[in-house]
């Protein structure tokens, strides 16, 4: 069985980005993944746009801004963008316990990104997608199991 997650509200909703989990990373405090994953963009670019990512109430805002065609992206944003998100990603499984749970009962299963748009991350609405926020999931996954093994 593949497990599909995409919303918030919807089964395994905490698999998402925008899922109300904090996390500390670097000596900050970030409301969730998406606002830390959106600030990084800019990281070395505008400090400035960084707090004000970080400062906003919802991850939708702190997605919108981080989108915005506008603002200039660090350099080396292809070459870092995966293990930014991988590490935001294990961080929230880490400190989020029962979350932890949540991912760990997903045994082997398949775990997929249903975004109707974001090829990427997600599998598209075709479902050919490269999927690579369910990849690091399965990764975290794998990582916790082997941090808890005796």
């Amino acid at each position: 069985m593949i497990i599909y997650f995409y919303k918030v509200e919807e089964p395994y909703g905490c698999f998402s980005n925008f899922s109300l989990h904090e996390i500390s990373l670097h000596g900050q405090e970030w409301l969730t993944v998406e606002h830390y994953y959106q600030a990084q963009k800019f990281v070395s670019t505008d400090e400035r746009l960084v707090a004000t990512i970080r400062a906003v109430p919802t991850p939708q805002e702190a997605a919108k801004l981080g989108r915005d065609p506008n603002h200039r992206i660090r350099a080396d944003w292809e070459a870092v963008k995966i293990p930014i998100m991988r590490e935001a990603v294990l961080t929230k499984f880490l400190a989020h316990t029962d979350i932890q749970a949540i991912l760990l009962a997903t045994g082997e299963q398949v775990i997929v990104e249903d975004s109707p748009t974001d090829y990427y991350w997600g599998c598209g609405c075709d479902r050919t997608g490269q999927n690579h926020l369910g990849k690091i999931l399965m990764s975290v996954r794998k990582e916790i199991r082997q941090r808890l093994a005796p």
